[in-house]
């Protein structure tokens, strides 16, 4: 069996970017950003998710279809995630619920 063979240099230069991934991570839980934490730390995971694929797992080593077979996995996780927001964010939820006393006396009211 006769495959690409990654020098041992990139290897530990993916291993490094990990580690600084990982610490700048936690380095962003800690800072207060308001509404861009989540993106900030999605942003940094898709980074990683990427080295790790790339690199760890010979994607970019690999041949065409392999790579069209990750990229349709990707697709169709972002199809799921999209349809259950859009289920989530189309509900109406009400602010807030009844307390049994109130819920006793709308449903049951003497006549």
């Amino acid at each position: 069996m006769s495959g690409h063979v990654v020098p041992v240099k990139t290897y530990v230069f993916v291993f490094l970017a990990l580690m600084v991934l990982t610490g700048l991570t936690t380095g962003v839980a800690f800072i207060d950003l308001h509404a861009w934490n989540t993106p900030a730390a999605l942003a940094i995971a898709v980074v990683k998710m990427l080295l790790v694929v790339l690199f760890f797992m010979h994607v970019k080593y690999s041949p065409k279809l392999t790579k069209m077979v990750v990229v349709a996995g990707f697709f169709f996780l972002s199809l799921l995630v999209a349809f259950t927001l859009a289920d989530e964010l189309t509900r109406n939820w009400s602010p807030r619920a009844l307390d049994w006393s109130t819920a006793a006396s709308v449903t049951h009211s003497p006549r």
